[in-house]
């Protein structure tokens, strides 16, 4: 294996300057550059990365810390991160934690101890500034991690509201919603959406909460077809949910949306691959991912980082789910 030392005898150039064109770092005469990139190239040499990382502090290396890698929300995000972090030259570290909090700790202590540059985290524990390195630039996704930490989130409180509107407005009179778990504002901030338009509007609604765990999804939509045999709309907290919500309503007879309207949440390309596909409240996924990476990598590279707190529109995506007529304003009003 070639070394440093190889390529600067082959080019007739010190160490210093074989390194300075590696590094580019300083100036050489543009001659000079190119015989030491031909010799790099006719010896096919390789830098000592782990040699550069210690020598300037930058391992181009971000960690991504998520909490499932099968909810296909968390790959869309995941390919965001990648294709923006390749984009300026930087690796990204996936590590998937199943919501254990032991794993979330371990993951961070790792990449702080193997000279990551920074981490985009999807966490569910709140984390303190005890646990990470106080120089170690992090940047929440999601979910809140700290008030000094940048946070990127989507407008959920509004997508509660607009599911709740929009299935009303299509003719939905017992709604129902399949929530996620308490432990997570942004869950929360979708629950408390849909339930401010359904007491404003005096409608019968049921909540029911999830796991977010697929497995467990369809004893409990089964459990609310048998509780709540009147219902006629049912806003899922994501798709999957959605998904689990008219399979099982197709098994049971159910006509949808004829009978049953229903509307997922985060507009991910899974939904479209049902008949009927599932009519959605839609992150800009892609646009979370990639402005998450581009405050990290403003943090890691000037040290600086604004703003502390991004928050994106949601938009409503009609496939086949929901009706397409909408009721008018009268007949509305007279529900």
């Amino acid at each position: 294996m070639a070394t440093i030392r190889d390529v600067a005898k082959l080019a007739g150039v010190s160490v210093a300057t074989v390194s300075r064109v590696i590094n580019k770092n300083g100036y050489v005469h543009e001659t000079t550059k190119q015989s030491v990139e031909a010799a790099i190239s006719q010896l096919n040499y390789r830098p000592n990365e782990i040699a550069r990382t210690l020598y300037k502090k930058n391992s181009k290396l971000i960690g991504l810390i998520i909490p499932d890698i099968t909810n296909p929300f968390f790959t869309e995000l995941a390919r965001a991160i990648e294709d923006t972090a390749h984009h300026y030259g930087y690796t990204v570290v996936l590590c998937n934690t199943d919501e254990i909090l032991e794993k979330e700790k371990h993951y961070i202590e790792v990449l702080q101890q193997r000279q990551a540059d920074g981490c985009i985290m999807i966490i569910n524990e709140k984390v303190t500034h005890s646990n990470l390195q106080q120089d170690f630039p992090i940047v929440a996704l999601d979910r809140p991690i700290h008030a000094e930490i940048p946070f990127i989130h989507a407008d959920h409180y509004q997508g509660g509201q607009l599911a709740a509107q929009i299935l009303l407005r299509k003719g939905s009179k017992h709604l129902v919603h399949i929530r996620g778990p308490k432990y997570l504002d942004s869950a929360e901030a979708r629950y408390q959406g849909f339930l401010d338009i359904v007491k404003k509007e005096s409608v019968s609604y049921h909540i029911l909460e999830s796991s977010f765990q697929p497995s467990n999804d369809e004893r409990l939509i089964n459990d609310l077809f048998d509780r709540f045999p009147e219902t006629d709309g049912i806003f899922a907290a994501n798709d999957v949910i959605a998904v689990s919500a008219l399979k099982t309503a197709l098994r049971r007879g159910i006509a949808v949306p004829e009978e049953l309207q229903i509307m997922g949440y985060d507009g991910i390309l899974f939904g479209q691959l049902f008949y009927p596909s599932i009519s959605t409240i839609a992150q800009p996924i892609y646009q979370l991912g990639e402005k998450a990476t581009k405050i990290l990598l403003q943090w890691i590279e000037t040290k600086t980082c604004d703003p502390l707190v991004s928050c994106l529109p949601v938009e409503w995506i009609e496939r086949d789910t929901t009706r397409k007529e909408l009721l008018d304003e009268q007949h509305s009003n007279n529900r």
